[in-house]
Formats: C-alpha cells, structure tokens, sequence
C-alpha cells in the first residue's frame, strides 16, 4: 500500500475537498484524484463520494479511516527508527573480554550519550567484512587490513590499535626470573593456548607468529577459561601462554604468573575498524574520530613490531 497515497486520502477526509488537500500537500488537484483513484483500485471499493460540494466519505471510506491513520502511524515510526541517531550504533566486538571492547568501552564513557549495541560476529574475518558490508553491523574490529582497492565499496577500514603480546609464565618456568624476552628465544618452548581456533583472526596471528619464531604452539585441551588456564600455567614449569597487555577483565592476577615482555622485535596484534563510509549514523563519526585519534597518540615505530605477513596484505579469507 503505497503511503502517500494513503495520506492524500486522509487529507482529503479531513479537508472535504480534493483541491484543499492537493494544496496541503503541494501537489496538483490531478495528482491527488489519481493517488484517491489507485488506491481504490486495490481496495476495491470507493472510499470517496465526489460531488458538487467536494468529496465526502463513503461507508468503506469511514470504515477505512482509522486503520489509514494507524497506517500512517506505523510509516512514521519505522521511518523514525532508522533516522540517523535515532538508533544504537552496532558495533561487532570481536569478543566481549577483549581489548576491543575495551576500546569500546573507554569511548563510551568518553560519550556517554552515544547509545550502543555492542555484539559479536562469529567467524573469520570475512564474516565482520561481510556484516559491515550487508548492514548487518555499523562497524566492527578485525586484524587485517585490505588496500582500500579491494574492499567492497564503500567499506573503509583504518588502524585504530597495536596491542603487544605479552609472556606468561609460572614461577618453576626457566624464564620466570627474566623482565623480557625475544621471539626468537622462545623457539621450541611449549605455549599453551587451549581452544585457539584456527579458523579466527586471532587463531591465525597466533599460528603465523609461532611459525616465524619456531614456537611450539598447543591449542590440546579444553577451554575452561583464563582462570584455570592461569593455575595449570602456574603450577607448571614448562608451560607459557600470551596475553594481550590492553585486554580488559582477563589478565589474571593472584595466581604467582610472570609476565615477560616480548621485545625485539615485540609483537603486536593489529585491530582495525571497518564501517561503510555511506553510513550517516552520527555516533559512527564520533567512534570513528575519537578511536584515530586515540592510535595516532600512541604511535610505535613500524621496524619495532612485529604483525603478521599476510599476503599481500590480505587476510587468509579475503572477499571475493
């Protein structure tokens, strides 16, 4: 049912005149009687008796009214729901225990009348690129970044963080007296990370990193969570696992762990912010500005780092 042509017929029943109405509503008279007649074409009944006097309504006509009002009504208030701003910016996490959502957070207590809908997209990194791409979500995090001439327009991503990985090992460990360590003295030592799933972002940085160093990565084992990964590393001397030094609520504390630094050349786990440069939500703006600008604060010198060498700068899923 077309609305406007519902709201011609309201306008007219509340005029009394098709002339009055057209003029309300800044068509011409001929524009309005057509909008009266298609619509009750797929009625199939008459909603208006024309006459000398203008045009009153029939009994289908007074029995329709209600329901065009509620009709009208209803176009409004989806319109309204979708109005730039009217709605929480969805943002894709990654994960509601990691470093993203820290971010997240940091910029919602920065804009504390930015509403938000925080969730998390499942898969690989071309499910979040699919998700911005389709809609689905208003932005979202990833670890890869694509030339901006193979991202599906209008998608856009910039780099918003560095995080560096961190050792974590128990007091019996070999290394539990060292402040820092090199990758490549971590060659052929066990690191524990029990449910890394291959097929994620974060399953393939880590993947790629124990390949270039020769570390022995084992993802055996149930995933309990970080407090039980954190007694059994404990309790151990020879296991050590990785740790983001910006995720938020999981770095555990209390259980006798010795964080190392990993420098020379420290390894970063690189999050990216993907959002559809057509996208007016006004709160993407401010997400988009305050996460920039907080990255070119922070800067680290590129030769320092180490990220993973996707190939040609792509990630192992890239979109078709």
């Amino acid at each position: 049912m077309d609305p406007e042509a519902v709201r011609t017929f309201l306008a007219v029943a509340d005029e009394g005149q098709i002339q009055l109405a057209a003029a309300d509503l800044g068509i011409t008279q001929q524009a309005a009687s057509k909008r009266i007649a298609a619509l009750e074409r797929q009625l199939g009944v008459r909603l208006l008796l024309r006459t000398p006097r203008g045009a009153r309504l029939t009994l289908d006509g007074t029995a329709f009214l209600p329901h065009a009002r509620a009709v009208l009504a209803a176009v409004a208030q989806a319109e309204a729901a979708v109005r730039p701003g009217a709605r929480p910016l969805r943002v894709d996490v990654l994960g509601t225990r990691v470093s993203t959502a820290g971010l997240l957070q940091d910029f919602h207590h920065a804009h504390p009348d930015a509403a938000l809908d925080v969730v998390v997209v499942r898969g690989a990194a071309r499910a979040a690129l699919e998700a911005v791409r389709d809609g689905g979500v208003d932005a979202a995090f990833w670890a890869h970044s694509l030339p901006a001439g193979r991202l599906p327009a209008p998608v856009r991503t910039a780099r918003v963080l560095d995080e560096p990985v961190v050792l974590a090992v128990g007091p019996a460990h070999p290394l539990a007296g060292r402040e820092t360590v090199s990758p490549a003295e971590l060659a052929g030592l066990r690191i524990w990370m029990p449910g890394l799933d291959p097929a994620a972002e974060w399953g393939a940085y880590y993947a790629r990193f124990a390949a270039a160093f020769g570390i022995r990565l084992d993802a055996s084992g149930p995933a309990f969570g970080m407090e039980h990964m954190a007694r059994t590393i404990t309790a151990s001397d020879d296991l050590g696992t990785f740790i983001g030094t910006r995720t938020p609520l999981v770095r555990p504390t209390g259980f006798g762990l010795r964080f190392l630094t990993v420098t020379r050349p420290t390894p970063v786990y690189p999050h990216w912010l993907l959002w559809r440069d057509d996208n007016p939500h006004p709160a993407l703006r401010s997400l988009r500005a305050y996460l920039t600008g907080r990255y070119a604060c922070e800067p680290v010198p590129d030769d320092e780092l180490w990220v993973p060498d996707w190939p040609a700068n792509r990630p192992p899923e890239s979109p078709e």
